[in-house]
């Protein structure tokens, strides 16, 4: 990589509170998240928000009682 972006890249890691093998790292895994898959659902994994105690509801949401 020529200077420019090198030095961008260190102040975008900087910023992120990240180490620059760790931007590295997360730039590599979005680009190859981005590739076609045999599984092109998965690119829709994580994008759903919620609570973390939302699993732990669900039968009072779906039965209408804490248990099934």
């Amino acid at each position: 990589m020529d200077a420019d972006l090198y030095a961008k890249a260190r102040a975008t890691a900087r910023r992120q509170g990240v180490s620059l093998a760790e931007l590295c790292r997360r730039g590599l895994e979005e680009a190859v998240a981005r590739q076609p898959s045999d599984k092109p659902w998965m690119k829709y994994a994580g994008i759903v928000e919620g609570n973390p105690e939302d699993s732990s509801s669900v039968d009072a949401v779906v039965y209408g009682r804490d248990r099934p």
